[in-house]
């Protein structure tokens, strides 16, 4: 088949290049000429595992191709899939100017029926805005033209992406109309050639289920947070306990990780946009907020631990602390709501200095802070503890898993670990000598058996 995907950011690309891996002839058209300039050379501006081979490879056999001109993606094809960003606005909810300004061009140039997907994540309700938008401007045309409007939200990992899309494990689509339903199904049936996976809903309920999927997995992470919290008040460990529920198959162990809260472009922005349209509709959502506030304040765990072993925030004036990870989680370059800025702003604020290492989100770190006389970045994850008083762990790189702690410490100014994501058994370093906190483990030692 032949796809029109507006947008090239993190879903519009990833869909496009794995749309045309299983075959379909797909153009991307997105505004801006530098970024269409650096994909039709094969650069990615993203950093996704897998996605750079995939590119390359259906740019050489002309099944990707990138466009800036909006009216060559509407003839191009008759599924026109939107995938520009909705970014918060002031008050929390989703900004549509993107999404619309999306629909009036497809309107503009539609020449016949078309059917108009919503990849974008957009409050329940969106569908039908883009819809009178295509119908206005096809009455301004003076003319008739079919179209449907269609709901398919992504269900993408960052850092996992391209697995995601090419293995789902359920596709969704709004729609009532039959005629759309069979132009998707066609769209998709090379992912369901093992078993049926495509899952077709009412639009409104496609887009709440994107909402209500981001939102119940934030509310994990902040659960535990707040029981780790609870944890090192009872003296007890949030591991333990974490295993313990965990056995349970009807909570299982995925994201009941404690740790120094949640960040990137989807769960912060996707739970306040369900809080506002919760508003919208005059109804109190108040574990929403909960999950926002409890995640607010774990950003700053680190924080508090950094300096309470300082004996206080006055303690950290001229410090040095080196930070392990910084886009928010592992596998991307992503800093957007990292806890580790949250962090790094806070020891900025109150007078210590910075040493910072990533694997992938250097240049990112660069672009939003720029040059500082309190942030140095290092090469790797040993040069960046050298004459530090202190290390904090914020992003769980594989890379980071199984250090060499004698080399560590002979680097370090002190053997301090504040650990955001409890990779270590603290009882291990606490006998080597290390001042170890991590989130929700106990301060006192185990029993040994002899």
């Amino acid at each position: 088949m032949k796809l029109a995907i507006f947008g090239t950011g993190y879903v519009g690309l990833v869909s496009g290049a794995c749309l045309a891996e299983v075959g379909h002839d797909v153009l991307c058209m997105d505004v801006d000429q530098a970024k269409i300039d650096q994909l039709r050379a094969g650069t990615i501006p993203i950093w996704e595992p897998g996605l750079q081979p995939i590119v390359e490879r259906n740019l050489a056999e002309g099944r990707l191709r990138f466009t800036t001109d909006a009216a060559e993606a509407v003839r191009h094809a008759e599924v026109q899939f939107i995938a520009v960003g909705t970014p918060p606005d002031e008050d929390g909810s989703a900004d549509l100017q993107y999404v619309l300004a999306v629909a009036e061009e497809i309107a503009r140039h539609m020449p016949g029926y078309r059917v108009i997907v919503n990849k974008s994540t957009v409050p329940v309700g969106t569908a039908g805005k883009v819809q009178e938008r295509i119908a206005q401007v096809l009455a301004e045309r003076g003319e008739t033209v079919a179209f449907d409007v269609v709901s398919n939200p992504e269900f993408l990992k960052e850092g996992a992406a391209v697995a995601d899309f090419l293995k789902p494990d359920r596709i969704l689509v709004g729609t009532r109309s039959a005629r759309a339903q069979e132009r998707m199904r066609e769209i998709y049936e090379p992912f369901n050639r093992n078993h049926e996976r495509t899952l077709f809903t009412d639009v409104r309920s496609a887009e709440l289920t994107k909402y209500a999927a981001n939102a119940m997995l934030a509310t994990r992470i902040s659960f535990m947070n707040e029981l780790a919290n609870l944890a090192e008040r009872l003296d007890a460990d949030i591991e333990e306990v974490r295993k313990g529920i965990g056995a349970d198959p009807r909570i299982g162990y995925h994201f009941i990780y404690p740790g120094c809260g949640y960040g990137g472009s989807c769960f912060p922005k996707d739970v306040r946009a369900l809080g506002r349209i919760a508003e919208q509709v005059g109804y109190d959502a108040p574990l929403l907020r909960a999950v926002e506030a409890v995640n607010e304040r774990q950003k700053n765990t680190l924080f508090t631990k950094l300096a309470d072993h300082f004996g206080g925030a006055g303690g950290l004036v001229g410090r040095t602390i080196a930070v392990w990870g910084l886009a928010f989680k592992p596998n991307t370059d992503d800093l957007r709501e990292a806890p580790s800025r949250s962090l790094i702003e806070a020891l900025w604020q109150h007078g210590a200095r910075v040493q910072a290492y990533d694997p992938v989100a250097m240049d990112e770190m660069r672009r939003l802070y720029g040059p500082r006389a309190d942030l140095a970045l290092a090469s790797n994850k040993y040069s960046v503890l050298e004459g530090a008083d202190a290390l904090a762990i914020c992003t769980e790189w594989q890379q980071f898993r199984a250090p060499d702690f004698d080399e560590m410490a002979s680097l370090l100014q002190a053997k301090v670990i504040a650990d955001g994501r409890n990779l270590y058994p603290p009882d291990r370093l606490r006998a080597a000598g290390w001042h170890y906190y991590g989130i929700g483990r106990p301060e006192r030692p185990q029993a040994v058996v002899r």
